[in-house]
């Protein structure tokens, strides 16, 4: 299951009420190869669902994962904070056992990557 707190949810629906998807839409969360750890973490405001993503609620919000992307995302809490520092989503994946500092990437140990669609380092560049 993924676990999403209630302030991540009215970010959520911010996001997809500003991008206008309706009532089927929500954001998808993925993983993918990159970043300075390994992994990192995805998320697009999309439509609708596909047939094979498991989806879950919260306060109306809705988050699409797909299933490869669920072997590594399965427990993760999502949540949304908001600092002198910045603000953005947050991942408290339990499966994760190695990451960066800037907490968009992580390492799963004896686990092969995705494949890697654009790699980046911590800095987003």
């Amino acid at each position: 299951m993924i676990h999403v707190t209630e302030t991540a949810g009215k970010e959520i629906l911010r996001l997809t009420d500003e991008k206008q998807v309706g009532d089927q839409g929500g954001l998808r969360l993925y993983v993918q190869g990159g970043g300075c750890a390994g992994m990192s973490y995805g998320m697009d405001v999309v439509d609708e669902a596909t047939d094979k993503d498991r989806i879950f609620e919260v306060e109306g919000a809705r988050v699409f994962v797909d299933p490869k992307s669920w072997l590594f995302l399965n427990g993760t809490t999502v949540d949304f904070k908001e600092s002198l520092m910045g603000r953005g989503f947050v991942f408290e994946n339990p499966n994760a056992n190695g990451g960066c500092g800037c907490g968009t990437s992580f390492s799963i140990e004896n686990s092969p990557a995705p494949a890697v669609s654009e790699t980046e380092d911590c800095q987003g560049s």
